[in-house]
């Protein structure tokens, strides 16, 4: 309103100006030439001043509500993961391996979030190609724009509304974290320390950053101006973006990546000493209990805070959360009833886990409905996971992270594209980044979608895969992957770190 003032003030200048001159042309009619040069230079300076106000126009406020928000779901993020994920871990093992378990989730936290920093934020978010990003982020280069004097901005999935960058990067710090700690339950018990720090080094730089890329990176809303510039934006997303994979907290890029490098793992560094022979019973399931429901409080901010936003998809994603995962406690506690006749703590807080994981790429973009059906579905599928297919496998999948990740992740990923559908529920898909316009019921495909969700599946798998298997082949060559027989048996808490949970 105050631009649209200034300008009409000054053309009614412009209009005074003029007519004055004129009328003194008509008086004068030597100086006619002359007066009407310096009209036309007045209405000139005019235009430019108008331009020039609109050149400096403000740089767009990122919301304060919505950069709060995203500070909290980063801290509830860390908390799913430090302490949340080591407790659930830690009392799932024997008590003689409990401290090993909480240092490989600690440090390992630790050391990938200053890698994200240093490289890994700007290999997945930033501008490269199809698989991966380039090197204008390194070190968080460039989050402090110098010559604004101001924070630089990240794009969320609203057109105008922005948050600060160094949250957004902080925010996805944690996911590259707690995805990489997820990993040590696959062969928890006998692996060398430093083995497992190696490993994760290799396996974030060269699967976890280019999944993060494929699945998340794109030029934002605000970029799709105009029909012309939509395709040559959508060509410098990641691959699955591109393909229109749906994922919207980490199915692909946290579970299924995870999932299949512990898998891989479990095979490579082979059984526990004694395993099929001796009980190996968790030697605390109230830790595995209180670890449990911190991951459950902290997966809200993992779902919800993936919105970018405070607004109605953060409250869907809130809300599937709650559903699904209660939904999936039961579905397992029935599972196990009908199973072995009895309901067990332990399954209760797997069913939980279960839930959580199937719900987060479809947090916020299936129906209320959808997401209690996927918990529901879940929680059968991976009491399956952990029973039959961990059977079939052969592996020592220590604490069940493919059984329940895996399961659950491929089980979430599929679904999403069943009840992201508008005829059941769901929210639909972006059609037209330009107008924001959403898939209207009768043109959304489910077949269409659960094909692009399979793809989607498929290279995660098999990228992970391919990267584990070399990772952990460099790590034995290089280290070796295992402790020694009497190492192991004397417990890693002893014999890697000097030091016991329990003093008797």
């Amino acid at each position: 309103m105050k631009k649209f003032l200034a300008k009409l003030a000054l053309g009614l200048a412009v209009l005074g100006f003029t007519g004055a001159v004129l009328a003194q042309a008509a008086s004068e009619p030597v100086a006619a030439a002359a007066v009407m040069e310096a009209a036309s230079a007045a209405v000139e300076a005019a235009a430019d001043a108008a331009s020039a106000a609109e050149v400096a126009a403000p740089a767009p406020v990122p919301n304060k509500g919505d950069t709060a928000w995203m500070m909290v779901s980063t801290l509830l993020v860390i908390l799913m993961t430090v302490p949340g994920l080591a407790l659930f871990y830690g009392g799932l093992v024997r008590a003689k391996n409990m401290l090993s378990v909480l240092m490989q989730v600690m440090v390992t936290f630790s050391m990938i979030v200053v890698l994200w920093a240093v490289y890994g934020y700007s290999l997945a978010f930033t501008e490269g190609n199809a698989f991966i990003g380039g090197f204008d982020r390194l070190f968080l280069n460039g989050v402090w724009d110098n010559a604004a004097g101001t924070f630089a901005n990240a794009a969320t999935f609203s057109k105008g509304v922005y948050i600060p960058e160094i949250v957004f990067a902080a925010f996805q710090a944690t996911f590259a974290g707690i995805t990489c700690c997820l990993i040590v339950g696959a062969f928890a018990e006998r692996i060398k320390f430093s083995a497992v720090l190696m490993f994760m080094v290799i396996w974030f730089t060269f699967s976890y950053a280019p999944i993060a890329h494929m699945v998340w990176f794109w030029m934002g809303p605000d970029a799709y101006a105009s029909a012309d510039v939509a395709e040559a934006m959508t060509s410098k997303a990641g691959l699955l973006w591109q393909w229109g994979a749906l994922d919207f907290a980490g199915g692909t890029v946290v579970h299924i990546n995870a999932a299949v490098a512990g898998i891989v793992g479990a095979f490579m560094i082979g059984k526990r000493v004694g395993y099929g022979k001796e009980a190996f019973t968790p030697h605390s399931l109230t830790l595995t209990m209180v670890g449990a429901s911190l991951l459950w409080v902290g997966w809200f901010g993992f779902n919800a805070g993936s919105a970018l936003e405070a607004n109605g998809f953060a409250a869907l994603g809130f809300i599937n959360t709650l559903f699904a995962t209660a939904a999936a406690v039961l579905a397992w506690c029935v599972g196990e009833a009908l199973m072995k006749g009895k309901a067990s703590m332990l399954g209760a807080a797997s069913g939980a886990v279960a839930g959580l994981v199937a719900i987060t790429p479809a947090a916020g973009n299936v129906g209320i409905l959808g997401g209690i059906m996927i918990g529901f579905l879940a929680g059968f599928a991976c009491l399956w996971g952990v029973n039959g297919l961990k059977k079939l496998l052969g592996a020592d999948d220590s604490l069940d992270v493919f059984g329940v990740h895996g399961v659950g992740g491929i089980l979430g990923a599929l679904l999403t594209g069943v009840f992201n559908s508008p005829n059941l529920g769901g929210p639909s898909a972006v059609a037209d980044w330009v107008t924001v316009g959403m898939i209207a019921p009768d043109a959304y495909s489910i077949a269409s979608q659960v094909w692009i969700q399979a793809k989607a599946v498929m290279l995660t798998v098999v990228w992970s895969a391919v990267v584990s298997v070399i990772a952990f082949k460099i790590v034995d060559l290089v280290i070796g992957l295992r402790v020694t027989e009497e190492e192991e048996r004397e417990g890693l808490d002893i014999s890697s770190h000097g030091e016991t949970a329990y003093h008797k």
